[in-house]
């Protein structure tokens, strides 16, 4: 009954949000391409190559379990070298990821619409050896369909918010039905295995091995000599203090340009890096600099000038340059923490040997935080105010600051290895 009602009710929901979805693809531009995978019609050419190897299919939704997929899969092919594999994901940018990173022996898709005869058709295409989620991606058709034909099912990384957990305790009959079908659950914390046992898993099936993320953040030193070479072209002086606003939703470059300016009035050699979440925002992000009366200058329009005078900003308006830039800041806010929920990924930058900083907002990442709080390797504040006097103190106190980046990039090394052990795992050895 529970199978029947969710097919019932997840069209209707499903038109419900397609204005919004449509909405959301005319303005971040790429959602139209290849717009039919996502019904189940793959190109002659994608269907046959789909069709030349038996292969694991990866599904990974977007930017930040894109990169944990890609390097899943060079670990895999690492110990099991003849493996193929087929990756979907769903968002635009992480498709541009995974189009400029994968194997050429690999096949990128975007993921099908979570219906039966859409499922059926996909599975029917790929015929994969094994269905590798990474995260959380509890599509129950893919799941259920997939299990009946006795292929098997993997949760890799996987994690799961408070406000994720109560919401699939409200669903625990159909949660319970889906898990029982995944095996092994990977996940990346003890908080994350209680919760995935009160919503229907079982203690068999679970295995806590740490988070991936710290396997997948790896340095590109030709992409940090660019980020470099970028503040030289346009002139910050090389003794300049970075504040650097990583991944930032909508409000948070409101509140690091107030704070910007005026920190810079006792700091005058204070410099600002904006590079916000998602680049279709560039406009929102350039309305605030003027209303703000911020000078700046555009990555992406760097050629277009003869003579490049130091401005107040550099907005990196570039998809995944994100890291590259971490590499050249003192000190990094993470966005999605202070005016949204969830927050991003804080060890990209901690990697790099910085002083980070989060809002009180990090419920996607329960596990990472409880590493760098207990290893005071990270600064969370609670709000606007706490956020000003925290960056203050940093800018002042640089043995502090690098003190602090210390451990962070100590606590990104002691954590590696989950990427191999979950590889391990899955293949018995």
């Amino acid at each position: 009954m529970l199978w029947i009602l969710y097919n019932l009710l997840f069209p209707v929901v499903f038109l419900f949000m397609l204005p919004k979805f449509i909405s959301r693809m005319l303005k971040r531009g790429g959602y139209g391409q290849h717009f039919e995978q996502r019904i189940g019609h793959f190109g002659r050419q994608t269907k046959a190559r789909l069709r030349e190897h038996r292969r694991i299919w990866v599904h990974a939704v977007s930017v930040g379990e894109i990169y944990v997929a890609l390097r899943f899969i060079k670990a895999y092919r690492a110990a099991h070298p003849g493996t193929h594999f087929a990756l979907s994901t769903t968002t635009s940018t992480a498709y541009t990821i995974g189009r400029k990173e994968i194997d050429n022996r690999d096949v990128l898709f975007y993921f099908p619409v979570d219906l039966p005869p859409v499922i059926k058709k996909v599975l029917g295409i790929i015929n994969p050896e094994r269905i590798v989620l990474v995260e959380g991606e509890f599509w129950p058709n893919l799941i259920r369909l997939a299990d009946k034909r006795d292929i098997p099912i993997s949760l890799v990384n996987g994690r799961m918010s408070e406000r994720s957990y109560k919401g699939y305790l409200k669903l625990k009959s159909l949660t319970a039905d889906i898990l029982r079908r995944i095996n092994p659950i990977c996940v990346q914390g003890e908080e994350d295995a209680k919760r995935m046992l009160g919503i229907g898993a079982s203690a068999g099936q679970l295995h806590v091995m740490g988070t991936v993320k710290f396997d997948v953040a790896e340095r590109d030193l030709q992409g940090e000599r660019a980020a470099a070479d970028v503040l030289k072209r346009i002139h910050v002086p090389d003794d300049a203090t970075v504040l650097l606003g990583g991944s930032t939703w909508p409000g948070e470059e409101d509140v690091l340009c107030a704070l910007y300016k005026k920190l810079r009035i006792q700091y005058p050699r204070l410099f600002l890096v904006l590079v916000p979440r998602h680049v279709e925002r560039s406009e929102e992000v350039i309305q605030t600099l003027e209303t703000q009366n911020l000078s700046y200058i555009r990555r992406s329009q760097l050629d277009d000038f003869q003579r490049l005078d130091c401005p107040d900003v550099l907005f990196v308006d570039t998809t995944g340059e994100l890291r590259n830039f971490y590499s050249v800041a003192d000190i990094i806010f993470v966005g999605k923490s202070l005016k949204e929920h969830g927050g991003q990924n804080p060890i990209e930058p901690a990697m790099y040997g910085k002083a980070v900083v989060v809002g009180p907002n990090m419920e996607n990442f329960p596990a990472v935080m409880d590493i760098f709080l207990k290893s005071k390797a990270i600064e969370q504040v609670d709000g606007e105010e706490t956020l000003g006097s925290t960056v203050d103190s940093l800018i002042l106190k640089a043995p502090e600051r690098a003190e602090l980046g210390e451990r962070a990039a100590w606590v990104v090394e002691q954590n590696r290895g989950a990427l191999e052990r979950t590889v391990a795992l899955i293949t018995g050895e």
